[in-house]
């Protein structure tokens, strides 16, 4: 059963509008996916060093009094969006493993190149306090004055970066 390709920007951002706002009036806090990716690593980090990942000051705060770092609704959303876009993929049609590059990289650099990048993103969004979603999006939709020079930023270290990336994908 195909249900159609990809969505229309105008409906899908309406979309994104409509969950933010629900995640405010249910949750009374934003959505965000640094969030979830942090209780994660505390997560695993704390079944591999649990006494030390109990004393970190930055860890530490998620099993306090007992709490289990993934009991938060930031978990819940990632896993919906992991679950939600792979089943778009599938009933649009379009669900495959593959790797997207230039004619001028080999998908062992890309993929290293996408792995260093994450790590680079995923280190700043936390250094940031958040995430494009959750600085972007929502800070952006609370005229928050932080989260439109973030946003300034990605644009325009985007644009700067484009530069020298650029030729890998002409």
């Amino acid at each position: 059963m195909r249900f159609g390709t990809r969505w229309p920007p105008v409906p899908a951002g309406i979309l994104i509008g409509i969950s933010m706002l629900l995640a405010f009036v249910v949750a009374g806090r934003g959505i965000g996916a640094s969030g979830a990716m942090t209780r994660l690593v505390a997560w695993v980090q704390h079944s591999l060093f649990p006494v030390a990942t109990e004393q970190s000051a930055y860890f530490g705060r998620y099993f306090a009094d007992g709490a289990h770092p993934l009991n938060d609704y930031v978990v819940f959303i990632l896993v919906g969006l992991l679950v939600g876009a792979f089943v778009a993929a599938w009933l649009s049609g379009e669900l495959r493993v593959e790797v997207l590059r230039g004619p001028n990289i080999s998908n062992r650099n890309r993929l290293l190149l996408a792995l260093l990048g994450g790590i680079l993103t995923g280190f700043a969004a936390r250094l940031a306090r958040g995430c494009t979603s959750g600085q972007g999006l929502v800070g952006g939709a609370e005229l928050s004055v932080g989260a439109w020079v973030f946003l300034l930023c990605i644009f325009a270290g985007g644009w700067m970066a484009a530069w020298f990336v650029r030729k890998q994908w002409i």
